[in-house]
């Protein structure tokens, strides 16, 4: 392996991503052209870096990364070509600069890595300020390359058939039936299916729960509120997966995310029941750090970043702001050990930038898919989204 990683015994408080990590260093390699290079990096504390520091620089305290070319050893022979040198991080030092930045940890790792690869192939930014310019300009070029790479395989689609049963209802009839809706959607190429089973029964009912439960090929995704009667139907049916969401009555979509800090208790005891069950339990909640967290607590295994302001933004500038703040939230979610699925809203228009999101695992799509199928049938409109997704 090109990059070996070592982690001290004393950052085992800090959460990392060794997958991540692994993933952008082997990246970093391949754009330097430096594929055969073998390179270590040692992820520590503050009080080591600061020994290091001190015996190879003559400084005191700690600091952010140190890196060594390698040289030839004491028998007087030269390393081996392949033998690039090694980089030292002190993961402490890289938090404390992280929360000042307003980045995650992993963020600023990849930073640091960046700069200390850097050094190890000859640049130097104490050189000159033209030198450093060129290094800095250089770390920036590479660190959005690295970032954008997709930390997981390309994302999944699954389709929401709700609305399917939405029409159906409204003539309290049996046509269209959304369990054939899900069968096409599946021959279409779709790599889920999505139903809600509300309180009220608007949509979706008992019988298709039942019915898609027996007949999905791919995996049925559950949304549901956590509430006494629907948690029984979930441990009944045993669907591949359950969203639990907030739920109005009066609303004509679910309008946010989940409170997860405020009903933390009971959704916990939710989730306890399903992975008893052997469900895996996705929380819808907002993209913000500290219900992402909140999540992470109660033993969730995804969260669905919910991403109705992004795609309910009236300017650009909106847009951006909403679409930045899911992409640090996915990442935020990611490295703490969550998977990340998203949905609410997406479009043919404003689906690309958030499917091509490195952490994105599954988007939840259902409303756009069904309005665009009353135009041109269900197979092409399936089929037309999943070549944005695609295309990432």
């Amino acid at each position: 392996m090109p990059v070996q990683f070592s982690f001290s015994h004393g950052i085992a408080r800090h959460p990392l991503n060794r997958r991540l990590l692994q993933l952008r260093c082997d990246l970093l390699l391949h754009l330097l052209k430096l594929e055969t290079a073998e390179v270590s990096v040692v992820f520590m504390g503050d009080t080591e870096m600061a020994a290091y520091n001190a015996q190879y620089r003559k400084k005191q305290g700690p600091t952010n990364v140190l890196s060594f070319p390698a040289t030839g050893g004491d028998d007087g022979f030269p390393p081996p070509e392949t033998e690039l040198g090694d980089i030292l991080v002190s993961v402490d030092t890289a938090r404390r600069e992280a929360g000042q930045q307003g980045h995650s940890l992993h963020h600023r790792l990849t930073e640091l890595i960046i700069h200390g690869m850097l050094h190890l192939t000859g640049y130097d930014h104490e050189r000159s300020e033209d030198e450093a310019l060129r290094m800095w300009d250089f770390e920036k070029e590479l660190f959005q390359q690295v970032q954008t790479a997709r930390s997981v395989a390309m994302p999944y689609l699954a389709i929401n058939v709700d609305h399917i049963a939405t029409i159906r209802q409204a003539r309290g009839g049996v046509e269209p039936d959304p369990v054939l809706a899900a069968s096409l959607c599946e021959l279409a190429g779709a790599d889920g299916i999505v139903i809600h089973l509300r309180e009220d029964r608007r949509h979706i009912q008992d019988r298709d729960v039942r019915l898609l439960r027996q007949t999905v090929k791919t995996k049925l995704n559950l949304e549901m509120a956590v509430t006494s009667e629907i948690v029984d139907i979930a441990l009944e049916i045993v669907p591949d997966m359950v969203t639990l969401v907030p739920e109005k009555r009066k609303e004509l979509t679910t309008e946010g995310g989940l409170d997860v800090l405020a009903n933390a208790k009971k959704v916990g005891k939710a989730i306890e029941k399903m992975r008893k069950a052997g469900i895996p339990v996705s929380l819808f909640v907002d993209p913000d750090a500290a219900q992402v967290q909140a999540a992470l607590d109660v033993g969730a295994t995804f969260v669905e970043l919910h991403t109705g302001s992004y795609c309910e933004a009236r300017t650009m500038e909106e847009q951006e702001q909403q679409f930045r703040l899911i992409e640090q939230t996915a990442e935020l979610a990611y490295e703490s050990g969550l998977r990340v699925n998203a949905g609410h809203g997406l479009d043919y228009r404003n689906t690309h930038p958030i499917a091509a999101l490195p952490f994105i695992e599954e988007l939840s799509i259902g409303h756009a898919v069904i309005s665009r199928a009353v135009l041109v049938g269900l197979d092409q409109a399936v089929r037309e989204m999943l070549a944005i997704v695609r295309s990432v």
